[in-house]
């Protein structure tokens, strides 16, 4: 178990993710991992506190939302729950149902787009100097391969430990401690510390390009998942150079942090109404 905190820290102070006088704000699903990651930084003594979305997926967002409340109580952790429905006047199943009548999407990219904005809208109003998720290993693996297969590198140019090459007011630097821990190393670490996680996957995350490559990377050794990363950061400060003239401007429907007219958010609700 040190092993994994030891790697945490050393990616950490690598990347210079985190200061200790950061406020940082770990977007919390109830899953394994974001909150392995939400111990790791409270037990290393980063300021913490917890977001979470509220997709309003029945029974499995109620689970979620319990095993999150006992982590963060347990921890001493301040919690902010967004619930998706006062926010849009509907829950995630019903934003993904409308946009899905306009445009061939999968249920995981309309979700991934609009928890995105959300959260690094929710993670300002809360005065977050960085925003923590919980992708391991696995993940960013399996979306440089994904990249790859749709034949642009270039959609990973934001990627990395930190996310985002452009700093802006409005916009929350993201940061991925559990980056160069495999996912199987995160579940041992949940069950052997007993954390309260929903190990189950989400309902809707069904047919998606994701756990198809997902399917494929989970028959190869971690050695090869991190060295698939590993040359990923290789080319990823060359892949950067070609976003120095990108500016960041702000949606004209929303007023959010966006690279064209209107957002990536409001482009798919757009397509609902």
């Amino acid at each position: 178990m040190s092993d994994i905190k030891n790697k945490v820290l050393s990616t950490i102070k690598q990347y210079k993710l985190l200061k200790k006088t950061d406020k940082v704000v770990v977007a919390v699903s109830g899953g394994k991992d974001s909150t392995t990651a939400l111990y790791l930084l409270k037990e290393l003594n980063y300021n913490v506190e917890a977001l979470h979305i509220n997709l309003g997926l029945g029974d499995y967002s109620e689970e979620c939302l319990e095993k999150i409340k006992q982590a963060c109580g347990k921890l001493g952790i301040k919690l902010k729950v967004v619930d998706i429905k006062k926010i849009f006047g509907m829950r995630m199943c019903h934003i993904r149902s409308g946009v899905q009548q306009e445009k061939k999407v999968s249920n995981c990219m309309v979700c991934g787009i609009v928890k995105k904005w959300l959260i690094n809208k929710e993670a300002r109003r809360i005065r977050a100097d960085k925003l923590a998720t919980g992708h391991n290993l696995d993940d960013e693996a399996q979306t440089i391969i994904m990249n790859f297969l749709q034949g642009n590198l270039m959609l990973g140019a934001n990627s990395g430990p930190e996310t985002g090459s452009i700093r802006d007011k409005k916009f929350i630097p993201r940061i991925k401690p559990l980056y160069f821990i495999p996912e199987n190393n995160v579940r041992k670490y949940s069950k052997k510390r007993k954390l309260p996680v929903v190990y189950k996957k989400c309902p809707c995350a069904v047919s998606s390009l994701r756990i198809r490559t997902r399917e494929y990377l989970n028959k190869v050794d971690n050695k090869i998942k991190l060295q698939i990363v590993k040359n990923f950061l290789k080319i990823l400060p060359n892949l950067k150079k070609k976003l120095l003239n990108e500016k960041i401007i702000y949606c004209k429907l929303c007023g959010e942090p966006a690279r064209n007219k209107i957002c990536k958010k409001c482009s798919l609700i757009k397509l609902k109404n």
